[in-house]
């Protein structure tokens, strides 16, 4: 009797496990079928609840785009700087395009100017007349500045006899004669009188040596007297430069008739 009565109770205990496991193989099942369980029954779900939600700007999947930013977000700083330097090459390649189409329409012109010459020189005598640059009338008045103020270094000092007064006087008209000579070539390139061939004539050149002459004559006599307070000696150094500069400064204008460079031809047809 006891022998039964264990095997009963045993019968038991199993059948009444199999019963639990079975509730609970449902309540999984239904839960499965509704969603997931509460965060209120998992521990720690306080916690989770109180985290903040990562952004799209903080998360490391997050890729940033220049335009649409997503949740109304303002543009990467990596991105608007790459925006504003696109803008930037954008402004300079329409200059550089402008300056482009500029000296394109300049071609175009001079090979027009190129063949009307041509074709004028075979109908008749092409006149090869021309103005002067403004940097070639500074270049010559600069050079010349040099030339003559070594002419007049030696002369101020034979007759001053001192070195001081010399440079004195070179230094006080250099700049000044440098200035007035280059407005005396930009008002003297104003007139065509003697220019023929595509050069001065001699002519022309003697012309603007004697007219340069006077002025520089007075220009040295005045500054010699301001600088030595000697009448005498300021006359002699600026009849001296009157003699010798005149003919260096004609010398001076041939050799510049035959430089090319700084000349700008105008193209005028005589049949």
């Amino acid at each position: 009797l006891s022998v039964t009565m264990v095997k009963f109770a045993a019968l038991l205990i199993t059948v009444a496990t199999s019963l639990q496991c079975a509730e609970s193989f449902n309540v999984g099942a239904g839960n499965s079928r509704l969603g997931a369980p509460s965060v209120r029954n998992i521990p720690g779900a306080s916690l989770v609840q109180r985290l903040p939600t990562p952004s799209a700007r903080s998360s490391p999947l997050f890729v940033a785009t220049s335009e649409n930013p997503t949740n109304g977000e303002p543009a990467s700083p990596v991105i608007q700087s790459l925006d504003n330097e696109m803008k930037k090459m954008q402004k300079q390649r329409a200059r550089f395009e402008a300056k482009l189409n500029e000296y394109s329409t300049k071609i175009v012109a001079l090979e027009q100017k190129k063949a009307e010459y041509l074709e004028g020189a075979s109908l008749g005598e092409a006149e090869a007349s021309f103005s002067e640059r403004k940097l070639r009338s500074a270049v010559k008045a600069m050079t010349w500045r040099v030339i003559a103020g070594s002419v007049t270094f030696i002369t101020a000092l034979k007759f001053s006899g001192s070195m001081a007064v010399a440079l004195k006087v070179v230094g006080s008209d250099f700049f000044s004669k440098a200035a007035t000579m280059f407005i005396g070539e930009r008002a003297m390139n104003k007139s065509s009188a003697g220019r023929k061939g595509g050069a001065d004539s001699a002519g022309r050149s003697l012309a603007k040596a004697l007219i340069w002459r006077l002025f520089a004559i007075c220009n040295t006599l005045t500054v010699c007297f301001f600088v030595s307070k000697d009448f005498s000696m300021a006359s002699k150094v600026a009849g001296s430069d009157a003699i010798f500069k005149t003919a260096l400064m004609v010398g001076f204008e041939r050799v510049w008739a035959k430089i090319e460079w700084g000349k700008e031809y105008q193209v005028e047809f005589a049949i």
